[in-house]
C-alpha cells in the first residue's frame, strides 16, 4: 500500500479522498459512541460537512465519463447533497428515528458502497490499495 498515487494525483482527487477516509473514521466513531451527547452533535456536524466535500469535490473527478462530463456515481452526489441536509434536519427536529435511518444508509450506501467502486483496476485507490 502506497499513498504515491493518491498524493501526486490532481485536485480534487486527494481532497476527496482524504475527506472520505475522515469521514470513515468520524462515521464509524458516530455508529460506536453514545447518541444525543454534545460530542455525537460536534461529531456530527464535522461528519455532515465531510460528507458535503466528498460530494462537492466529485463533480470535478470525470475520468469516468458516462453522461457527458459525469458518471452514474454523480447521482449519488446528488442524493448525498440532498439528504445530508434533510438528516440534519432530520436531528434537529426530534425525528431521531428518521434520523439514525438516513445516517446509517448515507454511512453504508454513499461512503463505504460508493468507497468500494474506487478499488477497480485502473483507479487511483486500486493503486493506491494493491500497488500498480
Amino acid at each position: 500500500m502506497s499513498l504515491g498515487p493518491l498524493l501526486t494525483a490532481p485536485p480534487p482527487i486527494p481532497w476527496h479522498a482524504f475527506a472520505a477516509f475522515a469521514a470513515l473514521a468520524v462515521g464509524g466513531a458516530q455508529l460506536a459512541l453514545p447518541k444525543g451527547t454534545l460530542r455525537h452533535r460536534a461529531m456530527g456536524y464535522v461528519w455532515a460537512a465531510l460528507m458535503l466535500v466528498i460530494a462537492i469535490s466529485s463533480f470535478w473527478i470525470q475520468q469516468i465519463r458516462v453522461f457527458g462530463r459525469f458518471s452514474p456515481i454523480h447521482l449519488m452526489s446528488i442524493l448525498v447533497l440532498v439528504t445530508v441536509p434533510l438528516a440534519v434536519w432530520h436531528a434537529r427536529t426530534h425525528r431521531v428515528e428518521k434520523h439514525r435511518r438516513v445516517m446509517i444508509a448515507l454511512y453504508v450506501f454513499a461512503l463505504i458502497g460508493a468507497g468500494v467502486f474506487t478499488l477497480m483496476p485502473g483507479r487511483i485507490m486500486h493503486a493506491v490499495v494493491f500497488g500498480q
